[in-house]
């Protein structure tokens, strides 16, 4: 099974908030940046509520105005950088090993209010396999960010 939806407008948006609702253990996000504070109020939810959640983000883009990984880090969510001069430019999340979430989509309002944006969400089993094994290859080589304590 596969969906593909479309952006501007709210399909990408709601899709991704309603596909993270629906873990059950783990949800792994590699995204280029989150800054629509609806996905980000969904993962500290998430997190709450004891669901495992990591993320791996670009190491400049979390300095944008309106970012949320400071606020997520500062909740306790586990976040990695990548810290090296290329941008992370990943847009996917994995759900309970089971669903995945792809596309251009940024996290962010602006792919939602107006840019032209997509994602594609698959439980194919390969697909999915495929995307967790890149997921724990960044895993392993990038850096856990630390809360700043000055």
């Amino acid at each position: 099974m596969y969906k593909v939806y479309f952006s501007p407008g709210e399909d990408c948006l709601n899709t991704i908030i309603s596909k993270l609702k629906q873990a059950k253990k783990e949800v792994k996000v590699c995204v280029f940046t989150i800054s629509d504070n609806r996905i980000g109020s969904v993962l500290r939810d998430l997190h709450f509520n004891g669901i495992d959640v990591k993320i791996i983000t670009d190491n400049d883009k979390r300095f944008d105005r309106g970012s949320d990984i400071h606020y997520l880090l500062e909740k306790g969510l586990n976040i990695k950088i990548d810290r090296t001069a290329a941008h992370m430019h990943n847009k996917f999340a994995v759900i309970d090993d089971e669903i995945t979430i792809t596309g251009s989509y940024n996290w962010t309002v602006s792919a939602e209010e107006v840019n032209y944006e997509n994602i594609i969400v698959t439980d194919q089993q390969d697909i999915t396999k495929a995307f967790i094994k890149e997921f724990d290859k960044l895993w392993d080589k990038f850096e856990q960010l630390e809360l700043d304590h000055k």
